[in-house]
């Protein structure tokens, strides 16, 4: 059974700092590029951050630059660095393989984790 449980968010001022961290299933960590996505209310959710299972990381470009992704993969853990945390940052964050194409057709989220940036 697959399972992806996130966790480290938060209410943060702006400028912050926040760490979150996802458990997944070693049946997809091991062999998927991983991603963090975000979903703000009513809108679509969207990768912000991927990484390979080498190592290869990719951003979006609204987080390009505050934002870091790794991965622990003798956790089967994936990580997102959050830094210089802005109001529009706010939103549910999900982990799940990368790309969203794939991501879709696992068909499995977990509950996300909330942050919110505000003073």
């Amino acid at each position: 059974q697959v399972q992806l449980v996130e966790s480290g968010g938060g209410l943060v001022q702006p400028g912050g700092s926040l760490r979150l961290s996802c458990a997944a299933s070693e049946s997809i960590f091991r062999t998927n590029a991983m991603g963090w996505y975000r979903q703000d209310p009513g809108k679509q959710r969207e990768l912000v951050a991927g990484i390979t299972t080498g190592g290869v990381t990719k951003y979006d470009e609204s987080v390009k630059g505050r934002f870091a992704i790794s991965r622990d993969n003798a956790k089967n853990t994936l990580y997102l660095q959050m830094n210089s945390l802005k109001p529009e940052d706010t939103a549910v964050y999900y982990c799940n393989v990368s790309p969203r194409v794939l991501a879709k057709a696992l068909g499995v989220w977990g509950q996300g984790t909330q942050v919110t940036v505000s003073s």
